[in-house]
C-alpha cells in the first residue's frame, strides 16, 4: 500500500503544561497528512473543491499509544486503506523515530458543495483507487 510520510515537530502552543501534545491535535496532524498525501499524488485538496467534490468527514478514530512531546520530530505516516463508492478512508500512524505513538482512521463521504452525497461515478474515486495501489 503506497503511502506518504509527513515529518513534523509538535509546537509549543499544541502542548501542555506537561509539554505533553493535547490529544485533539491528532485530528488536526492527521488532516495534515491527508493535505500532504494529495498534494505528493498530484492533487492538492484545493482541486478536489475545484471539480466540485468534498470530503466532509463521517467517521474518526485515534487510539493514543504513547505521548508525543513539545520540540519532537515526529512522523506521520497516510494511506488510503479503503475507496468505496461514496466514501473513503485513511489510515494514519504517527512515530518518534521507530516508537509507534498513536493510530487513527478518518473515513470521508464524497459531497458536492451543497453537502449532497457522491454515490460513484466521478473520476476522483478511480484517481484515489490507482494512486493508493501503485508502487511508490
Amino acid at each position: 500500500m503506497r503511502e506518504n510520510v509527513f515529518v513534523f515537530r509538535v509546537r509549543y502552543a499544541e502542548t501542555d503544561q506537561m509539554g505533553i501534545a493535547h490529544h485533539g491535535n491528532y485530528l488536526t496532524w492527521f488532516e495534515m497528512g491527508r493535505s500532504s498525501l494529495c498534494r505528493e499524488w498530484g492533487k492538492p485538496y484545493a482541486s478536489w473543491e475545484d471539480e466540485g467534490v468534498f470530503l466532509p468527514v463521517v467517521e474518526a478514530s485515534c487510539r493514543y499509544k504513547s505521548p508525543a512531546r513539545y520540540d519532537e520530530e515526529l512522523s506521520l505516516h497516510t494511506s488510503v486503506e479503503q475507496v468505496k463508492p461514496h466514501s473513503v478512508t485513511f489510515k494514519y500512524r504517527l512515530y518518534r523515530g521507530d516508537k509507534l505513538l498513536a493510530e487513527g482512521k478518518t473515513r470521508h463521504a464524497f459531497a458536492t458543495p451543497d453537502g449532497k452525497l457522491i454515490r460513484g461515478g466521478h473520476p476522483l474515486i478511480r484517481w484515489l483507487e490507482e494512486r493508493s495501489t501503485e508502487r511508490p
